[in-house]
């Protein structure tokens, strides 16, 4: 997502690092872990990414994955913990090396995978995790043999540290559950503006919203303000789209503390070419294979 903020150091990170992490959750090897593990595409997903939190209530999981509907979260959590956490997990590394070690070939084992590991966990060293469940969990998570699934996890407890940043500020601006994903997924003021969206009807499906949810979400946007109906949709108006950069800058923010330190900008620039090979392997939505 392109915003105002694109220039700091957290919004590089981020930018840099969340095809490289988002493999877990959008490769084309998923179809044969979830058949593996007799889960649909939603208690997958539930499953491995809150894995970490352990055998909870389903409430936790909803509080953390914030704009998901919580009958899906409790259907979906439900039947990961009928599978078992540890094999969801298990199943998910193991599709994740199998992918990564298909992209990068031998430079999977490259020693400079294990160096890159080291420096992220390194900065994850001492950071603050009160009131961020999801990387606190994360930041407990032991990780495979795998050097290349090792360097995932290291990532996924500074993106999942991010993302709980980031639900704060919604939190703090009152964007709840399906609000939050109706905010996101307005048009912007100006249209000119490039930034990430899945759209409203991905984002239903993905998330577990129904058509009634949604518009009564949008009423609520227009009632506050912060949107205005379109013939195609709704868009944020004047104030709802300074809203709208108010929380994306205050997420980086809440970041720069941590991509501005010593060493952090080397560590993602030495990332670099193994996130455009992930991305120029085309198995992510909207990439298309290279070479």
């Amino acid at each position: 997502m392109e915003t105002v903020s694109d220039t700091t150091a957290s919004r590089s990170a981020y930018e840099t690092l969340e095809p490289f992490h988002v493999l877990a959750y959008f490769s084309p090897l998923l179809r044969d872990a979830q058949r593996d593990t007799g889960l649909d595409p939603h208690a997958f997903y539930v499953g491995a990414r809150g894995a970490p939190l352990g055998a909870c209530v389903p409430a936790v999981v909803t509080s953390t994955f914030y704009n998901f509907a919580p009958e899906l979260i409790e259907k979906s959590w439900t039947a990961a913990l009928d599978v078992g956490l540890d094999r969801v997990a298990a199943r998910r590394d193991a599709m994740l090396d199998a992918q990564l070690r298909a992209i990068l070939g031998g430079a999977a084992d490259d020693p400079t995978i294990t160096e890159l590991t080291a420096g992220y966990r390194e900065l994850a060293v001492g950071l603050p995790i009160g009131g961020r469940a999801l990387a606190a969990g994360w930041s407990t998570a032991t990780p495979p043999e795998s050097s290349v699934v090792a360097l995932w996890y290291a990532v996924a407890v500074l993106r999942e540290w991010r993302g709980d940043n980031h639900i704060a500020a919604l939190v703090l601006n009152g964007l709840h559950g399906i609000d939050a994903v109706a905010f996101h997924e307005s048009q912007l003021p100006d249209p000119t503006v490039k930034r990430r969206v899945l759209g409203r009807k991905l984002v239903q499906l993905t998330r577990g919203w129904s058509d009634d949810e949604w518009e009564a979400s949008v009423d609520r946007l227009v009632a506050a303000g912060l949107a205005e109906r379109t013939d195609d949709g709704h868009r944020l108006s004047a104030d709802g789209g300074a809203l709208y950069d108010d929380i994306e800058a205050t997420t980086d923010a809440l970041g720069e503390s941590l991509w501005s330190s010593d060493g952090a900008a080397d560590l993602v620039e030495r990332t670099r070419p193994i996130v455009k090979a992930v991305i120029d392997a085309g198995v992510l939505p909207g990439t298309k294979k290279k070479g």
